[in-house]
């Protein structure tokens, strides 16, 4: 079996985002060789995720008004997390509901994806810079 490993980088300047990785992760797939396996692709930080749903503006628009209903930014002082010097506490509860990582299957040295499924990184949190882990095993 091999073995694949990459980081994508990412420096976000607004506090949140969603970025279509799926290029870069086939990128990754080529470069690895690997036909048949998996794909783990997972955010390395507490206030990032890692998911697959729709490449679509509106739902994108939908995820954020949701999101925010749910775990509100402001006011900051809502959360005891932030009373460590932080103000990104609902960043941390956004990445729980999204999710740190997806796991894909790959075949015939291609995502094995329904038609309208991508990977995207959310970012709640933005300003510095953050790392996906792209990790592929397989033959």
């Amino acid at each position: 079996m091999k073995s694949y490993r990459r980081e994508l980088w990412f420096n976000v300047p607004t506090r949140r985002a969603f970025i279509n990785i799926t290029p870069q992760v086939q990128e990754c797939l080529r470069e690895s060789g690997i036909r048949e396996g998996l794909v783990l692709c997972n955010a390395m930080h507490i206030t990032a995720s890692v998911f697959i749903n729709d490449d679509e503006s509106g739902l994108h628009h939908d995820y954020e008004a949701w999101l925010e209903k749910l775990a509100p930014h402001e006011p900051v002082s809502q959360y005891r997390h932030n009373r460590t010097g932080e103000d990104n506490g609902d960043a941390h509860l956004k990445r729980q509901v999204m999710g740190r990582e997806v796991v894909a299957a790959v075949t015939a040295g291609k995502l094995d994806f329904g038609p309208w499924e991508q990977i995207f990184y959310g970012e709640f949190d933005g300003g510095r810079r953050k790392r996906v882990l792209v990790k592929i095993i397989g033959e």
